[in-house]
């Protein structure tokens, strides 16, 4: 069973919880979105783009009470929700925008004179399985291009985040969406699995942990069902040199951070020359000690607790076992004492093989720095990960940086910033980060029919 309710990591409080779906329910949902499917598909660019921007706006109109929610659902700070809630706005209208362009039958010449058309049209009802570390935001990027594209949407959101969960239903409602175009299900991995397996489903996308992608995966492809996995990363951000120490390590405090570390494409782990290495290590140390953790209900936070206690302890062994076997702690290091899942901003060096820090993905706010001799050690260090989400170089010579390029095992590299996100830029990785991609004109070919049309007159 899965247990579908809040409790606060600011405080450890727990709210009621919501009621799991019943296989009447999950039936219910399967009919109505298949019969909303038939009637989805055939209405116009149009209606979907007008949806698209009723979305946005409501969102907009919403961000406050939402950004309220997110900080008692997993510890969020308020200022830094209400961001999370503008991108969502820009993602809805991004695909609103770039309907025509992006729904436009491609031409294929022929040379025996007659018309050939690659058509992109929607497959049907999807099964979307999101995380909570950002719950709104997760939903937009797989909802909006594929409504646009026509097809419809049950949503399994991440059990701690049950209020989210309802309120992004309740908005897809209130902006006319047919019943059965967006569908919110409250339900454990077995049935999410069954709902996988049912042949009115033709695709599910999942954005979580690498051991629950493999178990998605497993399920979709003995049932031959395309899937879309974003299983995160341990992303390297890597200082050849600089002339502005400054610059480079707000850079860096940013791109490790915020949203308390818990972000799949956050720069977790620091890859920098050994000329930079002692000046950037002071200044990186500094600066992530002053960052002020509190109430994230209070606008004057900067980082809230992790998103529960369990998160927080799993950050806590990680570094612990770095430190029992050599590893310094040069700022944090540990559970922040008091009520709430509070761990200290910590910077880690002498990080080596044989600790969990070096291997693993750390979700929380703990960067690992790495001194290396060249850029060839750089290199091997950036790719000795299972992971391949994302990379940043960072140089004054961009032409040093585009050298390397090619050879960084990433989905995602940026140069002379941290990794991000946008609405047109795709998103996905490589190696045990993934596989698909999401945004930009991308994200809406994934659960797409690339049907050809080809007519001799």
């Amino acid at each position: 069973m899965s247990d579908y309710r809040i409790v606060n990591p600011a405080t450890g409080e727990s709210e009621a919880p919501h009621p799991q779906a019943s296989a009447e329910d999950i039936e219910s949902a399967l009919a109505s979105a298949t019969d909303a499917f038939h009637a989805w598909r055939r209405t116009s660019i149009a209606e979907r783009q007008d949806l698209l921007r009723r979305l946005a706006y409501l969102h907009e109109e919403r961000a406050p009470e939402l950004a309220a929610v997110m900080a008692r659902e997993m510890g969020k700070p308020v200022r830094s929700g209400r961001g999370e809630i503008g991108l969502c706005a820009e993602i809805f209208r991004y695909y609103a925008d770039h309907a025509e362009e992006f729904l436009a039958d491609e031409v294929l010449p022929q040379q025996d004179g007659s018309t050939a058309l690659l058509r992109t049209a929607p497959l049907g009802p999807l099964l979307g399985i999101m995380p909570w570390n950002y719950p709104y935001y997760q939903v937009a990027r797989f909802a909006a291009p594929n409504l646009l594209l026509g097809n419809v949407i049950l949503l399994k959101h991440a059990p701690q985040c049950p209020e989210s969960a309802l309120r992004m239903a309740a908005m897809f409602a209130d902006a006319g969406l047919l019943s059965g175009g967006y569908t919110n299900l409250f339900v454990d991995n077995d049935q999410a699995a069954r709902i996988i397996a049912d042949p009115r489903v033709q695709g599910v996308s999942l954005t979580g942990s690498e051991r629950a992608g493999a178990s998605v995966a497993e399920v979709a492809g003995r049932h031959v069902k395309k899937v879309v996995l974003e299983l995160g990363g341990s992303d390297p951000f890597i200082v050849l040199d600089t002339d502005d120490l400054e610059g480079l390590v707000a850079e860096a405090i940013v791109g490790r951070m915020g949203n308390c570390g818990q972000a799949c494409n956050a720069a977790k782990r620091f890859v920098v020359l050994a000329e930079v290495y002692d000046a950037f290590v002071e200044r990186f140390a500094e600066g992530v000690a002053a960052i002020r953790v509190g109430d994230p209900l209070d606008e004057g936070t900067t980082m809230g607790p992790l998103s529960s206690f369990a998160a927080r302890d799993e950050v806590a062994a990680q570094v612990d076992d770095a430190l029992a076997k050599g590893a310094v702690a040069m700022a944090g290091g540990g559970i922040v004492p008091g009520p709430g899942a509070y761990f200290q901003p910590t910077v880690l060096t002498g990080v080596g093989p044989g600790m969990r820090a070096w291997g693993e993905e750390i979700f929380g706010p703990v960067a690992v720095v790495h001194k290396v001799a060249d850029t060839a050690e750089a290199i091997r260090v950036a790719n000795d990960s299972p992971y391949g989400l994302s990379a940043s170089v960072h140089t004054t010579d961009p032409d040093r940086a585009l050298e390397l390029v090619d050879l960084l095992d990433a989905g995602m590299v940026y140069i002379n910033e941290s990794p991000s996100t946008a609405a047109d830029l795709p998103f996905g990785g490589v190696k045990r980060s993934g596989y698909g991609r999401e945004l930009g004109r991308l994200g809406i070919l994934e659960f797409a029919n690339r049907k050809l049309i080809k007519l001799r007159k």
